[in-house]
C-alpha cells in the first residue's frame, strides 16, 4: 500500500510540472487594423441596440473591436478634468525596423496626462469593452472560429498563477505599473509589476508570493468538477500609478504584450465517458447571459457616442489635429 502511494505521489509531481505552462495573455501586435479600420476577429457588432430609426449605413457603423485605438484612458475620479482627460489616450505604434526587440511589430502606445496637484493619481488602460470569456459568431462578426478572444485577453483553464510578465518600453517615469485581471466569477485581482524608471524595452515580472511548488507542500483538495471546471483569467485593465511626490503632467509608455505562467486547472488530455456540457448546457446558458448583458451595456453607450459624434463640429481644432 505504502508502495502505491509513493508511486502516485511521484506521479502528481512530475505531472504537475509537465503541465504548467505558459501562455500569452494579450498581444498588442495581433491587434491589428486589418477589417475596415478594426481587428476582425474581435470585432463586435452593437447595431441590433440602436433601434429602428437608423439607416442600414448608419448600422454598419455601429462596431468595435479590440484594435489598439479603440482602448480607453480612464483616470481616477480626483485626477479627471477636461485637460487630463483629452490628453490621456492611446495609439497604435510600430517598432523601428533596426529596433534590437520587437522590430516591426505593432505596440500599444500609452499617453497619460497627470494632474499638477501633490496627490496620489491612477489611470487604467482599458477596452472598448469587457472581453468575454467566451464568445460566438453569434455576437461577432466576420470572425474565423468559435472562441474568438482565446489569446485576445483570455487565457482558459488556469488553475494558480506562478507569474505575469510584461514586455514595457520604459522612458525613465518613476510611474508604477500593474495588471488588472478578473477570473471567472467575475473577481478582480491586481499584479504589481514596479516601476518604470528605466530607459529601454524590459520584462516585468510579477511572481506569486503564495505559489508552492513543492506537491507535498501543497494542501491537497478535491473539489466539484463540471459546471465548476472551467477557470479562465481575462485581462479587465492595465493600471499605471503616479505618487503624490512625482512631478504631474504627461507620462508616455509602450506596452508589446502580457503573458501569464500557470498551473491547468483541470488535465485536458484526459477522455471522459460522458460529454457534460452536451447534455446540461450550463455553461453555454451562463455565457449567453453574460454577453447578452455585455452586448446591450456596450451598444447602449456606443450608439450614445455615436449620435453625440455626429452632433460635433467636423473641423477639428490645432491641439486636437496635433495629438492625433
Amino acid at each position: 500500500m505504502k508502495k502505491i502511494l509513493v508511486f502516485l505521489a511521484a506521479f502528481l509531481i512530475v505531472s504537475g510540472a509537465a503541465f504548467a505552462e505558459e501562455s500569452v495573455l494579450i498581444d498588442f501586435n495581433e491587434l491589428l487594423d486589418d477589417y475596415q479600420g478594426q481587428h476582425q476577429a474581435t470585432l463586435v457588432d452593437f447595431s441590433s441596440t440602436a433601434g429602428t430609426r437608423y439607416t442600414e449605413e448608419e448600422k454598419a457603423a455601429m462596431n468595435t473591436s479590440l484594435y489598439v485605438p479603440n482602448w480607453d484612458v480612464l483616470l481616477s475620479s480626483s485626477s479627471r478634468t477636461i485637460e487630463n482627460d483629452k490628453y490621456s489616450y492611446v495609439r497604435a505604434v510600430t517598432v523601428g525596423e533596426n529596433a534590437t526587440q520587437f522590430s516591426g511589430n505593432q505596440v500599444m502606445g500609452i499617453r497619460v496626462h497627470y494632474p499638477e496637484g501633490s496627490f496620489n493619481s491612477y489611470a487604467w488602460v482599458k477596452p472598448p469593452f469587457e472581453i468575454p470569456a467566451y464568445a460566438t459568431s453569434s455576437i461577432i462578426e466576420n470572425a474565423p472560429r468559435g472562441d474568438q478572444f482565446t489569446g485576445f485577453g483570455v487565457v482558459k483553464n488556469v488553475g494558480v498563477i506562478k507569474n505575469i510578465k510584461v514586455n514595457v518600453y520604459g522612458m525613465n517615469y518613476p510611474m508604477g505599473m500593474a495588471v488588472v485581471i478578473r477570473n471567472e466569477q467575475e473577481q478582480t485581482q491586481q499584479m504589481p509589476l514596479g516601476n518604470l524608471d528605466f530607459d529601454g524595452w524590459r520584462e516585468l515580472t510579477w511572481n506569486n508570493p503564495n505559489y508552492i511548488g513543492e506537491v507535498r507542500n501543497r494542501e491537497i483538495r478535491q473539489i466539484p468538477l463540471y459546471p465548476r471546471s472551467a477557470p479562465s483569467i481575462t485581462l479587465e485593465s492595465l493600471q499605471f500609478y503616479r505618487d503624490a511626490m512625482q512631478e504631474g503632467g504627461d507620462f508616455i509608455v509602450y506596452v508589446k504584450d502580457v503573458k501569464v505562467t500557470y498551473d491547468q486547472a483541470v488535465i485536458q488530455d484526459v477522455d471522459t465517458d460522458l460529454d457534460h456540457e452536451a447534455t446540461w448546457g450550463i455553461l453555454a446558458q451562463r455565457e449567453e447571459e453574460r454577453r447578452n448583458a455585455e452586448l446591450s451595456r456596450l451598444g447602449n453607450l456606443q450608439v450614445l457616442r455615436y449620435l453625440e459624434s455626429q452632433k460635433m463640429d467636423k473641423e477639428p481644432d490645432a491641439a486636437d489635429a496635433a495629438a492625433q
